[in-house]
């Protein structure tokens, strides 16, 4: 946390009743927001609840328990992860692609049930999430241990992760002698929506970004830095149990009720269903309505639902026999991939990108899929020339499945290059990354990604910037850093190829509002590692001043709620850097702001959660989102029971029918402009 304290030897009968009645009430409004989705109170009472028991617990440290809301954060980095032995196994399914599969499944029920009829035989569906199966300890209502399902004998603990996922409750209220040690099972996932806010940050800090909302949680739980993992959003849905004997219960349908009677989070989407007749409707259903979801799901799950009939149906060395899993098969499609082409990013990074024959699929053209690295390219043997089947990996991201063999003659193989594209510098790939990098800062393919990041909407935000115009300027020699482009010759400006003296003067003028971009923007827009939009929106309204930002200890920065150590380490090692701060400084001097005044500062909407639909008409989006930002509140793109108000523009979608029936209240543009103090 920053500040170590001294060891207290004072605290009090009076002190000890407040911390435990502080952590008792904060994992009651955890429970209420993230594992029933109905938030009692809002984000900033919740934080003040927080801060007030962080504050206890840095004064009497000897009070700190495992199992403390305040050990979500993530801690120390770990030096690698050790094996856990799984007390039963964690066995994968067998799968059925087709309705026949699925009645085959149930004829080998029947059959090694002997005198069962088959009207007698219950099975319980769920659906299949597509994250990382995980399991759970419990040593007398705490959380002592998580484990990775691994080869299903062995795993690794992630215990230290698996503490920052919200939905995991680190104390449950339990009968000692009856859940003495308990086990449970479950599926760590990320959210679509999660997912594309952490690509989305990755891009901008020019990362490369992960094929699909799996391999994110997957790659997330296996950080070796848990305070990395506790920023990107995982959740989990509980489903069953591990070892316990004896086996109170007499099916799977009784222990998912007493999993969530413990304060587990499960998936409501579950059906118990008296035939294999009767799971059938549930397969039609969910093939059609899973992209709803704010999830991914790749199939159901299929059990039989008594534990008796479980224990006499047994498994055999891989898969259970009382379980199968209905995959659906995600939309693919053909095409040819006619180029491979290297981009530099804004950071040196060097992307292989499949340039293809357009084609259609998952609702979208796609002419383009990320090869991510050369790694990526050996083991798929992808080559200019050949056949490939594409997928949109979580319906978002295009990327390439496999190469179609023929036995038409292929090209040669690929191979990265050896120089930079564009500066011709000795490209390096740094110990345990898989990304080629130029390491010329002074790469004008890495300045030219800087100043078009700078210059985008969710930055400074300057109209009539694009590529075109930034690539001559740079190649001219006339912005050779940000400052300059405050000082451009609009007489020069009208020289470049396809401007004018009008177009010259609006590209001006757009850069001259840019001055007051304000704080948060501005460190947006420097590109600093790491700090994306909602960083620089937190830090912007923690200092109020580039001065003050820029003279903070790390151990201050990583005390700021929601920043932690990557992000200040990465702050403090570019303030360092004198040619940085002497951006900074003529940037000043440029007259952009660098610093919110008192006024700008305010809290009206804090903890509010809001969603836009439809088109607004005299803000846009981006602006709607800065105003709502401002004032303490947020936007987000999913309409849900924390949402508190839904804006209404013309042609709004079905967003406005899911908030009636949720009870959110819908209010009009004008009505937002009220509450903004507009």
């Amino acid at each position: 946390m920053g500040i170590v304290p001294e060891i207290s030897i004072n605290m009090s009968e009076r002190d000890k009743r407040k911390i435990e009645r502080l952590r008792k009430l904060i994992r009651h409004h955890e429970t209420l927001y993230y594992v029933q989705d109905q938030p009692a109170i809002s984000d900033r009472e919740y934080d003040l609840l927080m801060r007030e028991l962080q504050d206890l617990e840095e004064k009497f440290p000897e009070s700190v328990t495992p199992d403390s809301p305040t050990q979500r954060v993530g801690g120390k980095v770990a030096k690698r992860f050790t094996a856990v032995a799984h007390k039963t196994p964690m066995l994968s399914l067998d799968n059925a692609f087709s309705v026949d599969e699925l009645k085959e499944f149930h004829q080998r029920v029947v059959k090694g049930l002997e005198n069962v009829s088959s009207e007698d035989i219950e099975y319980f569906v769920e659906l299949k999430f597509d994250g990382l199966a995980v399991t759970l300890t419990y040593e007398n209502g705490v959380f002592i241990q998580g484990a990775t399902r691994g080869n299903g004998k062995e795993g690794e603990d992630i215990t230290a992760n698996l503490r920052t996922i919200k939905s995991i409750p680190l104390n449950i209220s339990t009968d000692k002698e009856k859940y003495g040690t308990l086990e449970v099972r479950g599926e760590v996932f990320m959210r679509r929506e999660s997912f594309r806010e952490l690509n989305k940050s990755r891009e901008a800090d020019d990362e490369a970004p992960f094929a699909n909302p799996r391999n994110a949680a997957a790659g997330s739980l296996r950080l070796l830095d848990s305070s990395i993992t506790a920023k990107r959003k995982l959740d989990i849905f509980v489903y069953g149990m591990g070892s316990m004997e004896p086996m109170p219960f007499k099916s799977h349908d009784e222990i998912q009720t007493a999993l969530k009677n413990l304060g587990f989070k499960l998936n409501t989407n579950r059906h118990v269903c008296g035939s294999i007749e009767e799971v059938l409707p549930y397969i039609e259903k969910w093939q059609m309505e899973k992209d709803t979801l704010g999830y991914d799901v790749d199939g159901l799950v299929i059990k039989v639902n008594s534990l008796e009939y479980q224990k006499k149906l047994g498994a055999t060395s891989k898969f259970p026999r009382w379980a199968v899993a209905y995959k659906y098969e995600a939309e693919k499609a053909e095409t040819e991939v006619e180029d491979i082409i290297c981009q530099v990013g804004r950071t040196g990074a060097i992307t292989p990108v499949a340039i293809l024959k357009p084609v259609y699929v998952s609702g979208s053209t796609v002419s383009r899929a990320t090869l991510h690295n050369e790694d990526e390219i050996r083991k798929k043997d992808i080559r200019i020339g050949d056949r490939v089947l594409i997928e949109k990996a979580g319906e978002i991201i295009p990327r390439v499945v496999e190469v179609i063999k023929s036995k038409a003659k292929r090209g040669t193989p690929f191979k990265m290059p050896v120089k930079c594209p564009d500066c011709q510098s000795t490209l390096l790939r740094p110990e345990e990354e898989a990304i080629l990098r130029c390491v010329n800062y002074d790469c004008p393919a890495q300045f030219k990604e800087r100043l078009f990041h700078f210059a985008s909407r969710n930055a400074m935000d300057i109209d009539h910037f694009g590529p075109a115009i930034i690539e001559q300027l740079v190649d001219k020699g006339w912005v050779k850093n940000f400052s300059d482009l405050y000082k451009l010759d609009p007489q020069n400006v009208a020289r470049l190829e396809r401007m004018a003296e009008k177009s010259a003067q609006n590209l001006i003028e757009a850069i001259e509002k840019s001055k007051s971009a304000g704080l948060a923007r501005l460190l947006h827009a420097l590109g600093i590692r790491h700090v994306g939009q909602r960083a620089a929106m937190i830090l912007a309204r923690h200092f109020h001043s580039m001065t003050k930002l820029q003279n903070a200890k790390q151990e201050d920065l990583e005390f700021v709620m929601e920043i932690g150590g990557t992000v200040a380490e990465s702050l403090a090692v570019y303030f360092k850097q004198i040619s940085n701060q002497e951006e900074i400084k003529r940037l000043a001097e440029c007259g952009v702001e660098v610093e919110i005044t008192g006024e700008s500062v305010g809290t009206a909407l804090s903890g509010k959660q809001f969603v836009l639909t439809g088109s607004l008409e005299s803000l846009t989006r981006d602006e709607a989102k800065e105003k709502i930002a401002a004032l303490g509140g947020r936007v987000t793109s999913t309409v849900s029971k924390k949402t508190d108000y839904v804006v209404v523009g013309t042609d709004p979608g079905s967003k406005v029918e899911k908030a009636k029936k949720l009870g959110i209240e819908v209010v009009t543009e004008k009505k937002l402009k009220q509450m903004l103090g507009e």
